[in-house]
């Protein structure tokens, strides 16, 4: 492939010129699974190039978090050679989590059975802003007190530190519940015609409603991220299966 503003040969399909400049990818779908990654570069609505990175799954805990991290890295060093706009993944969510927190992409998380025909069909539509500040700053309201102690702070710090999240509300704490299941549980509810969500925490009869401000414009992009939210929740110990 050649780059398509000076023509000059390109290493790789999609590949970012150096010599002018010039992005010759604007968006990739990766689809995870356990022991690769395919990745698929779009710009526009053509398909420039597909390549697929591989690993060796591990078992021992302490071995697979390197495997893991370094897994995701060659993953993200392919996106970066392309400097997309946007990076849309999907399938296996600690594979897809850990590429995101080596990367400074919209990244963007699509749930169809065909994530790449899904990206095509929705290429009109307006992307999701990115929040790229640190998670303490999203944090704002009158109530600073969360149930749950340490769970509780957590669950808040994987809703704040999402990108498409914008600000974190922390609401009033009711504790004239009935519940007697100890231990917290975390739950993103349905978005409203806005995009905005509700992080709802529970521990025992004690349950905290908190306002969550996405950069989501309608119910349907709102939803897409609490989807999203509710996953991170779920890999992150805070939610049931």
């Amino acid at each position: 492939m050649h780059c398509r503003r000076c023509g000059n040969p390109l290493a790789k399909p999609g590949d970012y010129c150096l010599t002018c400049n010039t992005a010759n990818c604007d968006a990739v779908v990766a689809v995870f699974e356990s022991d690769r990654a395919t990745l698929t570069f779009l710009d526009e609505d053509d398909i420039v190039g597909e390549t697929t990175v591989t690993t060796i799954p591990e078992t021992d805990d302490d071995t697979r978090v390197v495997q893991l991290r370094n897994f995701a890295g060659l993953v993200a060093d392919e996106i970066r050679r392309k400097r997309p706009e946007t990076v849309y993944a999907a399938g296996e969510r600690a594979p897809l989590r850990e590429t995101r927190a080596q990367l400074h992409y919209e990244f963007y998380r699509v749930t169809e059975t065909d994530p790449v025909q899904a990206v095509l069909d929705r290429r009109g539509e307006r992307a999701l802003e990115v929040v790229d500040i640190p998670p303490a700053e999203k944090l704002g309201g009158s109530h600073t007190t969360l149930i749950g102690g340490r769970k509780g702070r957590r669950a808040i710090g994987v809703v704040a530190g999402h990108p498409h999240v914008k600000k974190v509300i922390p609401g009033p704490i009711d504790a004239s519940g009935t519940g007697s299941r100890t231990g917290l549980r975390a739950k993103v509810t349905r978005a409203d015609t806005n995009g905005n969500v509700r992080l709802l925490l529970r521990d025992g009869s004690s349950v905290q409603e908190n306002r969550i401000v996405t950069t989501a414009m309608d119910r349907e992009t709102g939803e897409r991220v609490r989807d999203d939210l509710n996953d991170a929740l779920r890999e992150d110990g805070l939610q049931d299966e």
